[in-house]
């Protein structure tokens, strides 16, 4: 796969995988050459706006597709696990929207078809692709910031108390940490790695779901972490990472492409601006493609057993929340 590009097929026609699709056309490591959906009509729609060759009625037609390398499933996470299991066992490689699944043990399954059969898994947490992302670990890597005392996330986004909406539906995995709080709990991951102490409180929303839910982490390192996620309104969205000798801040949303600021103890602060064209979904793209061209099954940035630690991580805190999911 080094002397073409990959050719991705695309499960599923939401939003998030025309955002994808849009910006797979800016890459130069991957094409879109098919496309599935739960029917002839909606596989036509999408391909129709993304240029796309190949439509098949069912995500078993795609799967089956010899000319697709790679496939990208996009459907509600409920349907990950049995999607992603059916691409593997095609001998498909995958890339899974976040949250990868529903919970650890399912991450567990996915995690295991891919190695069994040799084949590349990695969750689409987009973030950690970023050019603003890729400076933070530059950071830390240096020890910039001395020892890590505090990391805090917020992603908050307001949605309309809507019984149809997917964000609402317990059966569609809807609630705010599952869509929303997956990012600040990827971001203290990043940074610290998995919490040894966990402590929630959350909020259901009127089906059920978690409306709102704060996280507090606790580390070995004496570190911690202070993460929260909501429905019911648009929060800053922004990060920090506060060390001893200095902290960076993250500027909202920190989950998308953004500007990075270092802030020394003592001295003036470096920004760096986000540089970047699309949404941002293109970078996980080429990280596959790099890494399937180099021969490896996962990605140092984002590897499966740190997807299914977030996943465990997750699961603990909807338990101690008392939260169906």
């Amino acid at each position: 796969m080094a002397d073409r590009p990959l050719r991705w097929g695309i499960l599923g026609t939401g939003g998030i995988a025309g955002a994808f699709a849009a910006d797979l056309r800016l890459t130069g490591s991957g094409v879109a050459v098919a496309v599935g959906s739960r029917g002839q009509a909606a596989a036509d729609r999408f391909a129709d706006a993304f240029g796309i060759a190949r439509r098949h009625p069912s995500y078993e037609s795609l799967a089956a597709d010899p000319d697709v390398d790679v496939v990208y499933v996009a459907t509600p996470h409920p349907m990950h696990r049995d999607n992603a299991v059916l691409a593997l066992r095609a001998g498909k490689h995958v890339l899974v929207e976040k949250p990868f699944t529903m919970n650890a043990a399912e991450a567990r399954d996915v995690a295991g078809e891919a190695r069994r059969r040799g084949l590349f898994a990695m969750e689409a947490m987009w973030t950690r692709f970023l050019p603003h992302t890729a400076v933070i670990r530059g950071w830390l890597a240096e020890g910039a910031l001395g020892d890590i005392v505090t990391v805090t996330a917020d992603h908050g986004q307001w949605f309309a108390r809507d019984p149809r909406s997917r964000l609402f539906a317990p059966e569609l995995g809807g609630g705010a940490l599952l869509d929303l709080g997956v990012y600040p709990v990827s971001f203290a991951s990043m940074v610290l790695g998995p919490p040894g102490r966990i402590v929630s409180l959350s909020d259901p929303a009127f089906t059920g779901v978690d409306a709102q839910t704060s996280m507090l982490f606790g580390y070995d390192s004496g570190a911690q972490a202070v993460l929260t996620c909501t429905l019911r309104a648009k929060s800053p969205t922004t990060a920090a990472i506060t060390g001893t000798d200095a902290r960076i801040e993250v500027g909202g949303g920190f989950y998308a492409p953004a500007t990075v600021t270092l802030i020394p103890r003592a001295g003036a602060p470096l920004r760096v601006e986000s540089a970047h064209e699309g949404r941002g979904l293109r970078h996980q793209a080429d990280e596959v493609a790099r890494r399937l061209a180099a021969g490896d099954r996962e990605s140092p940035l984002m590897p499966l057993d740190e997807t299914i630690a977030i996943m465990e991580t997750m699961d603990t805190v909807l338990a101690q929340a008392r939260v169906p999911g």
